[in-house]
C-alpha cells in the first residue's frame, strides 16, 4: 500500500481530486487530497500572509501528523511548486514525485518568473482586498481566489531532493498554447524522470481518468533495491 497526497493547482481544493481518491483507494492503496491554506473551504484562511511556506508547510505538517513515509505527492500545475518544496524539507518521507502538467521549478524559482506573460497578466488581476488572484471564468464553481503572494515567493531549496528516486512527470498534450511544453520537453530527455503525454486538457483529473490512474499506480511501484537515487538537477 502506498501513500499518495495530491495537492491542486490554483484556486481549487481538494475536492477536484475526488474521483481519483476513490479509485486509488479502490486499488487499496490511501490517498489525501488536501485543500491548501487561504482556497476553497480554507478561504477564511486567507490573509496577505499567505504565501508558498505556508502551502508548503501545510503538507509537510500532514506528512508529520498523519505518520506518512513512502508519499507519492502528486501535485497539479500550481502544485508542482508545492510538492518540490515539501521534499526538499522531508525528503524521507516522499518516495516518489509526480507533476501533473505542473511547474518543476529550481531553487529561486517564481511561479511568477516561471509562467507566460498571459499568467502574469492573470496573476495581476488581484481581488479587492489585493491578497488574492481571481478565479477563471471557466474554473469550477466552488474554486475561489487563490493567494498571490503564493505566486510570487521564490522557492528556496536546501539539496533534500536529491534523494527523491523517482520522478515523474505528466504532460497534458491536447493544450496547444501549454505553459508547460518546453518542461516536458526538457524533461522527456533526462533518464532521471519518466515522462508521459496523455491526450488530455489541463485538467488531467478530469480528461484522462484512467491513463492518469494508471500513471500513477506506476509511480507507486516498488523501485528496485539496486537502483541509485536519480541525479538530475533541479
Amino acid at each position: 500500500m502506498a501513500t499518495f497526497v495530491l495537492i491542486p493547482g490554483m484556486c481549487h481544493g481538494g475536492w477536484c481530486f475526488q474521483d481519483l481518491v476513490e479509485d486509488l483507494r479502490g486499488h487499496g492503496h490511501r490517498a489525501l487530497a488536501l485543500t491548501l491554506s487561504g482556497v476553497s473551504e480554507r478561504a477564511h484562511l486567507l490573509h496577505g500572509g499567505v504565501n508558498l511556506d505556508t502551502h508548503i508547510q501545510d503538507v509537510t505538517g500532514v506528512l508529520e501528523a498523519e505518520g506518512v513515509r513512502d508519499a507519492v505527492l502528486a501535485g497539479h500545475s500550481y502544485g508542482g511548486m508545492v510538492i518540490t518544496g515539501v521534499a526538499d524539507r522531508l525528503p524521507e518521507r516522499v518516495a516518489a514525485l509526480a507533476y501533473l502538467d505542473a511547474f518543476v521549478p529550481e531553487d529561486g524559482d517564481s511561479c511568477w518568473t516561471l509562467a507566460s506573460e498571459q499568467e502574469r497578466q492573470w496573476y495581476a488581476d488581484v481581488e479587492e482586498t489585493g491578497y488574492a488572484t481571481r478565479t477563471l471564468p471557466f474554473f469550477d464553481p466552488r474554486a475561489t481566489p487563490h493567494p498571490v503572494a503564493s505566486l510570487l515567493q521564490p522557492l528556496r531549496l536546501t539539496g533534500g531532493l536529491a534523494s527523491v528516486r523517482r520522478r515523474v512527470y505528466v504532460y497534458a498534450g491536447r493544450d496547444v498554447r501549454s505553459p508547460f511544453t518546453r518542461t516536458y520537453e526538457r524533461l522527456r530527455e533526462d533518464p532521471a524522470w519518466t515522462v508521459h503525454a496523455l491526450d488530455s486538457g489541463h485538467n488531467l483529473m478530469r480528461d484522462a481518468p484512467r491513463d492518469l490512474l494508471s500513471v500513477l499506480l506506476d509511480a507507486a511501484a516498488p523501485v528496485p533495491a539496486e537502483s541509485p537515487p536519480a541525479a538530475a538537477a533541479w
